[in-house]
């Protein structure tokens, strides 16, 4: 109508597509925190436990666990707010696996590093995978029967990160909330990230290593 402007459509843009990862060590949570989070049925590749890996298979405090991820964990998240569409690859945490871990990481943009406090030694890898590859992540120290007894400082200076501003984040892989909170504090690394100017003399990795790197 005349003096009158005429009202802007809605925004038809479709959510950015982001993929990240979700890594860590045997038994720390991974397929949870999929599965708690995907708007999707997620796809599951769990085999059972059985004799054959007695003695491959560390079950050194999860002795109750039965199932395990032999390829990969998938599920979807669409954030609205933050105008993106999260693709989640659960990585496989046995030792056995990791040779898939350079294959998930194509065209990933970052990752969460899950750790089990009672046996931080199994997170080494996952943490030394990422910062030899040069991709963002936050580590999500997953709370188990709702406790914690250490702090994030702690946390942090016991897996020894090479960057000290790498968030580290207490949650509960199975509350949503916690899980929601955690993929939008990476996604503002991810856009931290993008908004620096790159450090002069740095490039990335040559990524020659096949699977995660043992500390």
């Amino acid at each position: 109508m005349p003096g009158y402007d005429t009202p802007a459509p809605p925004s038809s843009r479709e959510p950015a597509p982001v993929k990240i990862l979700i890594a860590g060590g045997f038994g720390v949570g991974k397929t949870t925190l999929v599965q708690t989070i995907s708007e999707i049925e997620p796809l599951r590749t769990e085999e059972r436990l059985t004799a054959a890996g007695v003695g491959v298979d560390d079950l050194d405090g999860i002795e109750s666990k039965t199932l395990t991820t032999v390829a990969m964990d998938f599920g979807r998240i669409t954030l609205t707010d933050a105008g993106v569409v999260l693709y989640l690859f659960g990585t496989p945490g046995q030792e056995r696996f990791w040779f898939m871990w350079d294959d998930l990481l194509a065209g990933a943009l970052g990752a969460i590093v899950l750790v089990d406090t009672r046996r931080l030694d199994r997170s080494f890898p996952a943490v030394d995978f990422f910062e030899s590859r040069g991709l963002p992540f936050v580590v999500g120290a997953n709370c188990f029967h709702g406790e914690q007894p250490y702090t994030a400082e702690e946390i942090g200076a016991a897996l020894h990160l090479r960057d000290p501003d790498t968030p580290v984040l207490m949650l509960d892989a199975r509350s949503r909330t916690d899980v929601r909170a955690s993929l939008l504090s990476l996604l503002d690394v991810l856009i931290d990230k993008a908004q620096r100017p790159p450090a002069a003399g740095t490039g990335a990795s040559d990524g020659h290593a096949t699977g995660p790197v043992k500390s």
